[in-house]
């Protein structure tokens, strides 16, 4: 029994004085300093992940214990802590960015890709995703636009995305670029939305497409024709020869908005939504066929998805002859319902994923009928019916 309390005893001894002996072993000495740089650092360095660890350490124990103030401690943090440090500050932006990918928050994707494309500034991974960022928070759009653009030039460079299919990828960043130019420059945003709109990709089904287009067409070209057409008139409102040529280009860009417009309907499957965007669609069509019914706008909204998307129209430069004051309904384009003058058709648009509030109609622009005959009276402007905007989510 007495025999145990000594070894106790002993055992206690020991461990008080442990303490300071493993701090000594700390201390910045000849000794440990060769035994951290020399025997540890040096042979491990270079090494694998847990060699490297071990060179970490006892770089760390160097630095704390002595500071910067020879070269091997210099060297030491230039060559792993600095390097490994770096690395681990980035590896956990990392984690925070894939968390606000994952949970949409498109605000954070930003701030943090920022700070990852510091580091790796043509990752097309990192460009793409920050390029369709605005697609999801229209505040962001301006900044978005911008890594869009870059984004693009390194998958036509042959950079390959993989947080999307390539196609996907640049139908979504041309619908970006499109979206910044909505509200400074839509006849612009015409472009980039055909542009989209011929890749094939999912982005094609996304409704809120065709209702950004509609709007460039409304807000764009029509509202540009339509203060022309009206300066162009004489006095007694009566036409010109130059106000007919600008009414038949004015035309042609309303029949596109239509089409832009059906489609939108015809991708629409809220119901409630689909009727709202039906009644504006049924404002321009009977407007620009006079005999048009509700079963016509119907038919054309059925069948608009199986006919290409129309181009943007070539201007023309003259009239042949006089215009029908109004188109039939039924002869649109064949038998589907469509407009008989919204230019040539090609492609079909697909679109990328995003919160559309974007109105259909011309807001403030007023459209005209058909080419009318000099001498007669001008055109009863369009109506220009007013809606809530439609919210579309991103895909």
């Amino acid at each position: 029994m007495k025999r145990t309390i000594k070894l106790l005893a002993l055992a206690a001894a020991l461990a008080v004085f442990a303490v300071p002996a493993l701090a000594q072993n700390d201390q910045c000495t000849d000794e440990n300093k060769d035994l951290w740089y020399a025997k540890t650092f040096l042979p491990n360095f270079k090494g694998d992940a847990a060699q490297q660890k071990l060179a970490y350490d006892a770089a760390m124990k160097y630095i704390n214990a002595c500071g910067l103030d020879d070269q091997y401690a210099k060297y030491m943090k230039r060559v792993l802590v600095d390097p490994v440090d770096a690395n681990a500050k980035t590896a956990d932006i990392g984690k925070l960015f894939d968390a606000a990918v994952k949970g949409n928050k498109y605000a954070e994707q930003m701030r943090l890709g920022k700070q990852l494309l510091e580091k790796d500034p043509d990752n097309v991974d990192l460009n793409v995703i920050l390029g369709i960022a605005g697609l999801g928070d229209a505040s962001l759009l301006n900044e978005a636009a911008t890594y869009a653009t870059k984004a693009i030039s390194l998958i036509e460079s042959g950079k390959t995305p993989k947080v999307y299919t390539k196609d996907q990828a640049l139908a979504q960043l041309d619908w970006t670029i499109a979206r910044s130019k909505l509200t400074s420059a839509p006849a612009d945003a015409i472009t980039d939305l055909l542009k989209a709109a011929k890749i094939e990709s999912e982005v094609k089904k996304n409704p809120a497409l065709y209702v950004d287009l509609a709007a460039a067409y409304a807000n764009g070209s029509r509202q540009k024709l339509t203060a022309e057409y009206q300066a162009s008139l004489k006095p007694d409102k009566t036409e010109t020869d130059q106000s007919k040529v600008i009414l038949e280009n004015l035309n042609r860009v309303i029949d596109n908005q239509i089409d832009a417009m059906a489609r939108a309907a015809a991708l629409t499957p809220d119901a409630t939504k689909k009727k709202e965007l039906i009644t504006d669609l049924a404002v321009d069509y009977k407007y620009r066929n006079k005999a048009a019914t509700d079963a016509n706008v119907t038919e054309l909204v059925a069948k608009v998805l199986s006919t290409p998307i129309p181009d943007v129209p070539t201007p023309v430069t003259s009239v042949p002859g006089p215009s029908p004051s109004s188109t039939p309904a039924t002869n649109g384009n064949g038998s589907n319902g469509t407009p008989a003058n919204g230019g040539a058709n090609n492609g079909t648009k697909p679109t990328g994923s995003v919160t559309n509030n974007t109105s259909t109609t011309g807001k403030g622009t007023t459209g005209t009928g058909t080419s009318t005959p000099a001498g007669t009276a001008k055109p009863t402007a369009t109506p220009t019916p007013q809606r809530k905007p439609l919210k579309f989510r991103r895909n």
